[in-house]
């Protein structure tokens, strides 16, 4: 029984399906919200689901100069990789897995998307991806030290590198993000969320207008809408993960039905920031990327490690 219940957990809830519904949902609601600010109409929320069924149902072309398996196997790797992290993740108070250090196993778990596009990318042989997979290097380098920083930031004021203390310190003391300590770590964590997911203003990888989709140009079919697929699962996970990190405490005490529903209005009060910013600002190139990473993002999450770290 507890092997049945643990295929459940992996393949529904907190899962593969739950990821996947949960960030095809936020990507719906995504495009809603920018066609609004764009006073468009917009296509509706649920698009993302024709989107991705439509894919699949495409013919698959490999390029003749690509290398078969690594292509073919690159969109899945990421996709389990994703689903996989969401089970360390605690929701409801619940977490498939988890460990004394469990925050370094989905900080490793986060950057092998990024490594599976750069992977599938480099195996179809297209030059526009060679330029695309150069420029993912660079975004990935520019984010992770942030990212790294706030993890440890939260870490250290909590004590512990467990998701379930993290939940549980909120729990008793409330939620970080209104620990004055946290905020700018919270602030960084807010501009990283698009980078990390290949979102606007930072999708330098994917520039449509520029190199074609880069890793994607030569993608069709099924490993298309799963490479889409991991891009809305991405955005879902680390929604997820600002929620467990800041705002673990904020459904201490509630029944499971209405945890569930303050984790969504969350996730859509997120998802709509993150649209905010896709609507107002222009791609930026990738030096600026770096630039605005190592400075100003690295900058809000080195105070909050400071000041955690002398206990202020």
């Amino acid at each position: 029984m507890e092997i049945l219940f643990a295929i459940l957990r992996i393949l529904f809830f907190p899962g593969l399906l739950f990821v996947a519904v949960g960030g095809l949902l936020l990507s719906g609601i995504d495009r809603k919200v920018l066609s609004r600010m764009q006073r468009r109409v917009g296509p509706p929320i649920v698009q993302p689901f024709y989107d991705f069924f439509k894919l699949m149902g495409k013919e698959t072309i490999i390029p003749h100069h690509a290398n078969r398996t690594v292509y073919l196997w690159a969109p899945v790797v990421g996709m389990v990789s994703l689903a996989v992290t969401m089970l360390f993740i605690p929701i409801c108070g619940f977490s498939a897995f988890s460990g004394t250090a469990d925050l370094l196993v989905v900080l490793y778990l986060l950057t092998i998307p990024a490594v599976c596009l750069i992977v599938g990318g480099s195996a179809s042989g297209s030059p526009f991806a060679g330029v695309g997979i150069s420029r993912e290097m660079v975004a990935m380098m520019s984010y992770e030290l942030p990212l790294v920083l706030v993890l440890l930031s939260v870490a250290r004021q909590v004590g512990s590198l467990s998701l379930q203390d993290i939940a549980a310190y909120q729990a008793a003391n409330g939620c970080l993000l209104f620990h004055w300590s946290m905020i700018p770590a919270a602030l960084a964590m807010l501009l990283v969320i698009p980078a990390e997911a290949g979102c606007h203003p930072f999708d330098v990888a994917e520039a449509e207008t520029e190199i074609c989709e880069g890793p994607l140009a030569e993608y069709s079919g099924a490993p298309l809408g799963v490479f889409k697929l991991n891009h809305a699962m991405k955005l879902f996970v680390l929604t997820a993960l600002f929620c467990a990190l800041f705002l673990g405490g904020i459904t201490s005490g509630i029944a499971p039905v209405d945890v569930l529903i303050v984790f969504a209005l969350c996730a859509v009060v997120m998802i709509v920031c993150v649209t905010l910013l896709h609507g107002i600002c222009a791609r930026l190139r990738v030096e600026q990327v770096f630039k605005f990473y190592w400075t100003v993002v690295t900058g809000l999450a080195l105070v909050s490690l400071i000041l955690a770290w002398f206990g202020l």
